[in-house]
């Protein structure tokens, strides 16, 4: 097989239809060269979301077919994909019609059934799904009303991906105890250590970041490029911003997961708290309720002794007092 590349890859990726042969050939390719996981799952989001909507489905059908058949090989990928899932399937079905979604409901029902991935992580994607899905539904027509336009001091809020993401994905119940013993303190010290850590702290990734030309996210500037060689240049420039926000993204999406957890420990720990505080509380109650009774014992003891004669206040009688006859004495006598 041919050595790997990123280069290499968008290029196969570009070549991609729903010919069997192709995505099992390439998804052999990619399995071979699973030690590039990370990279590859990086590329394969970036090129889905670059791709026309008729095509991001075989993108979800490549991914399938790697994740089934790495299983015997490696779990890298498995690792690697979770990264990237949750936002490939919710861009795919943005722009999908009716056979799309039952389609990506059918990878998702196959996955479950063959347990590629828990449960638990496949409704975080059905449910992503489904608040995609009702954020498209065209809303009911209002009754015109004349708006005051903004001003330009009031610009519409605009949300970024990761936020859409997270708002997707959050639920009210996020924080239900996980099953299992809770965790110790050493252990969740420890989880919030690693958040020091995370990608939301990295400065350097931020600064880069913060650094791109603004070539790469204005359409408007498109028109500016007058030769072929500038547009061959904004294109390798655009595909590293592209490369570094998917990485990044990437990293945030575990960080989120990371923080759940911890957030799911942290109940689960207080929750052990409360209760052992809740039975030091009932011991205490009663050790008070038995204390109470020693004190009115020890209370009518004190008082039975002051009742008592005093041995001190007897006569002292000189010698003693004489013995008892005997048995014999009182018949002989």
């Amino acid at each position: 097989m041919s050595s790997f590349s990123e280069s290499a890859l968008i290029h196969k990726l570009a070549e991609l239809n729903n010919s069997m042969q192709i995505i099992q050939t390439l998804s052999l390719w990619l399995i071979h060269h699973r030690k590039y996981s990370k990279t590859i799952t990086q590329v394969w989001q970036t090129e889905l979301i670059k791709a026309k909507p008729a095509k991001k489905l075989t993108f979800l059908y490549l991914a399938n077919d790697i994740l089934q058949n790495c299983k015997k090989k490696g779990p890298e990928f498995h690792q690697a994909f979770r990264c990237v899932l949750i936002t490939a399937f919710t861009h795919v079905v943005k722009y999908a019609d009716e056979a799309t979604k039952k389609s990506v409901a059918r990878i998702l029902d196959v996955w479950q059934e063959r347990s590629v991935f828990q449960v638990e992580f496949i409704d975080k994607i059905r449910n992503a799904i489904v608040k995609v899905t009702k954020k498209a539904k065209p809303a009911k027509p209002k009754p015109e009303v004349t708006v005051k336009p903004k001003t330009p001091e009031e610009p519409p809020e605009k949300k970024s991906r990761l936020d859409e993401l997270i708002m997707e994905e959050e639920d009210d119940d996020y924080l239900t105890l996980s099953p299992g013993q809770p965790p110790d303190a050493e252990e969740l010290v420890k989880a919030l250590n690693e958040l020091e850590n995370a990608a939301s702290t990295d400065a350097v990734v931020r600064e880069k970041i913060a650094s791109l030309p603004p070539e790469v996210q204005d359409i408007s500037r498109l028109d500016k490029i007058a030769d072929g060689e500038s547009a061959h240049r904004l294109s390798r420039i655009v595909d590293e911003a592209c490369q570094l926000l998917a990485e990044y993204n990437g990293r945030l999406i575990n960080e989120i997961d990371d923080r759940r957890k911890v957030a799911r420990m942290l109940a689960d720990y207080t929750k052990q708290q409360r209760a052992l505080l809740k039975e030091s509380e009932d011991k205490l109650a009663d050790y008070k309720e038995k204390l109470a009774k020693v004190s009115e014992v020890r209370k009518e003891l004190k008082s039975h002794l002051q009742n008592l004669p005093d041995l001190t206040m007897l006569p002292n009688v000189t010698g003693g007092l004489a013995p008892l006859p005997s048995a014999g004495d009182l018949f002989n006598g």
